[in-house]
């Protein structure tokens, strides 16, 4: 039996904690990437900064890194772009916006030994309803299923804390960081499922502050997509992380996680 790689599931805020807390638990996911084999890498990000009904090209060419620049696929924008589901971003929204921003220098580095044979499609995910989940789910099922394309899905976990409007905590978990790290593997695991009905009805329920929830929901529906088709497919966490451990009303943290997709 011969798997593919097909998706990473990396948390991240530069914002919040930054590459100091995340980057290690970043890196569990991109040491999974093949570049012998990827080709055109999709980085789905939340907006942060724009309120946005659907989902946003960039009016770019080339993202640069520290390392070299990423060229952005022009001829699969085309394709996003003629299906009418698409905005343009600002170039002001595209400068601003960290959730993309951080994914570059990690794809420039784990791509490196190929470095003039892969483009990007960055695309920025806004507050999707549930039906608009599952339509951008199906679009984008047909580039998942090709095991020369790896998705990179860029979320975080709880925002846990009073600047953050967020304090839920479950005593019988014992310290607040527990209660957190409990809340987040209950979602987690449902992930691991690949239901996005219970995925959504999981936020409803807890209203986990897991900012890339959007860009989870279109991937989670865009795998259920190809599942009808018979495709055998498995999601895995490789790493949790806290950007530091609540014991108090006072305290705050962002939690961090990163997975794999496996098409098998």
């Amino acid at each position: 039996m011969t798997e593919h790689f097909y998706s990473l599931f990396i948390c991240r805020d530069m914002y919040h904690a930054g590459y100091t807390y995340c980057g290690s638990c970043a890196a569990h996911a991109y040491k999974q990437v093949d570049p012998n084999i990827t080709r055109k890498i999709f980085i789905l990000g939340p907006s942060h900064h724009v309120p946005l009904s659907r989902c946003a090209l960039s009016s770019v060419d080339i993202y640069r890194t520290p390392l070299y620049d990423l060229r952005i696929d022009q001829k699969i924008y085309g394709e996003l772009w003629k299906t009418g589901m698409f905005e343009r971003m600002s170039l002001q929204t595209d400068e601003d916006e960290h959730s993309i921003e951080m994914h570059l220098p990690y794809t420039a580095k784990a791509m490196e030994s190929h470095k003039d044979e892969f483009t990007i499609i960055p695309v920025l995910v806004g507050a999707l309803s549930e039906s608009k989940e599952q339509e951008f789910g199906k679009l984008f099922s047909k580039y998942l299923a090709d095991p020369s394309n790896l998705f990179v899905v860029s979320s975080d976990f709880c925002h846990w804390g009073q600047r953050f409007r967020y304090s839920y905590y479950d005593e019988s978990q014992g310290e607040i960081y527990r209660s957190i790290e409990h809340l987040d593997k209950m979602g987690m695991s449902i992930i691991e499922q690949l239901d996005p009905v219970s995925f959504s009805n999981y936020l409803k329920k807890y209203h986990n502050t897991i900012c890339g929830r959007h860009p989870i929901g279109v991937l989670l529906n865009a795998i259920n997509e190809l599942q009808k088709n018979g495709m055998n497919m498995s999601f895995s966490f490789l790493n949790y992380a806290q950007s530091s451990q609540c014991r108090n009303w006072q305290d705050s943290s962002v939690s961090y996680a990163a997975g794999a997709l496996m098409v098998h």
